[in-house]
């Protein structure tokens, strides 16, 4: 077993979504769980929120085809929207999973309408799909632009195997104080909806809001909203408000590796970076950029250790990181905190985002070779769910479920677990 590992608390998942839910009443929600849910493991994720009944989220959306595959083989039934633009050879997918594509150019009408015909010859029966429409408001990255939406749209009603179910943008910085840029492109979408209803045309859902939206421009919110970050307990930045009371999903642990004194005047790592004051204890944990701690919080960061703060000194290498410890009574084996949940201290990942100018994702997603356990409040133990090993350039993922005690892990049950009943 690898020494660095994260606990996922579904309690908390729970929570932070409950929470979303009460901040928009009775506005549907579209439960962002792409990139195996920003690090926290998609499939047990998706399950905990499609298990809270009437409160389970109405959509959920991942980038590729092929997350939408893994979602309906481990039965999850709520409607999913692919994000991403898609091919030829994931445009099957779309039909067989009954996933929701997202469309905003005729090279995707063509590769649908090629896909049906495939599907055609095959069954003998022509089927119909969902598409939501994405409409460029000013993120410059995907959608149909405003001047040509309603063209686009009006061609898209003409086309008998589509079922026009939402049409949505994306907010660029809604996460920063400044929410000028945020309203310009509000109206501009909203526009766009007012238009499309003078003319009768039915567009399905309208959704726009994202996490920084959800907390801080309520107008947004409109049909749908679209939480992502917000889910796992992280405030998309240090510039949006906390109106939504979040907790950490994510906690990430370690331990001591090695210890040694080095003295005064001696460097620790490579380039030489940090230089030592005086006479002090350094330690070695192992987890490094290969592990996604990024090498920018090199002597910046912080990590925990028997509940104090120690600072991280030296560049971040490839497998580990070094702590500075001054004389304190630190040794081999000592647990390691790098972000938890629940603690009273302020300790988590947002610092690490103020000190390189990263995104919270960034950092919730970058863990690699660490193991991955998730806690059922239900249950004793801990599991074992996702880990990956980088075997030259292939990262090859290997799943399985396996049985570890509390004992056998050495994991304190104490950190992480959050109230089930909130």
């Amino acid at each position: 077993m690898h020494p660095s590992y994260a606990v996922i608390n579904l309690s908390n998942l729970k929570y932070n979504f409950l929470n979303i839910r009460k901040k928009i009443k009775d506005t549907k929600i579209m439960a962002v769980v792409k990139a195996d849910a920003y690090g926290h493991g998609m499939i047990e994720c998706a399950a905990l929120l499609e298990s809270l009944g009437k409160n389970k989220p109405e959509y959920f959306s991942v980038a590729f085809p092929n997350e939408g595959r893994q979602l309906r083989e481990a039965k999850i039934n709520q409607p999913i929207l692919i994000f991403e633009p898609f091919t030829k050879d994931q445009v099957h997918l779309l039909f067989k999973y009954n996933l929701i594509a997202t469309v905003f150019s005729l090279d995707h009408l063509r590769i649908l309408d090629w896909g049906l015909k495939q599907i055609g010859n095959k069954n003998k029966i022509l089927p119909k799909i969902k598409i939501h429409i994405k409409v460029d408001t000013g993120m410059n990255r995907l959608g149909i632009g405003t001047k040509e939406a309603i063209d686009f749209i009006y061609q898209l009603k003409k086309k008998i195997f589509l079922i026009i179910d939402g049409i949505y943008t994306h907010f660029a910085c809604a996460d920063e104080t400044d929410k000028t840029f945020t309203r310009l492109q509000l109206k501009r979408f909203e526009d766009i909806l007012k238009e499309l209803k003078k003319i009768n045309i039915t567009y399905g859902l309208a959704h726009a809001a994202n996490s920084g939206a959800i907390l801080d421009v309520p107008n947004s919110y409109l049909d749908m909203v679209r939480p992502g970050i917000s889910l796992y307990g992280y405030y998309p930045s240090l510039e949006t408000s906390k109106s939504i009371k979040l907790k950490p999903v994510m906690s990430l642990y370690s331990k001591v590796a090695s210890a040694k004194q080095i003295k005064k005047g001696d460097t620790v790592s490579y380039g030489r970076k940090y230089t030592a004051k005086r006479k002090t204890k350094i330690v070695s944990i192992p987890l490094g950029y290969a592990d996604g701690i990024d090498r920018g919080l090199s002597n910046k960061m912080e990590v925990l250790i028997k509940g104090k703060k120690y600072k991280q000194v030296g560049i971040v290498t490839m497998d580990r990181v070094m702590i500075n410890v001054k004389n304190d009574d630190i040794k081999v084996g000592d647990k390691v905190y790098f972000h938890v949940t629940n603690l009273e201290q302020d300790f988590d990942v947002p610092h690490g985002i103020a000190m390189i100018g990263a995104q919270t994702s960034e950092l919730l997603i970058m863990p690699g070779q660490t193991e991955t356990f998730i806690w059922y409040p239900k249950l004793v133990g801990v599991w074992p769910f996702y880990c990956t090993d980088f075997c030259s350039a292939l990262h090859q993922e290997m799943q399985g479920y396996v049985r570890v005690s509390p004992k056998d892990s050495d994991i304190e049950l104490s950190w992480g677990l959050g109230d089930d009943d909130e």
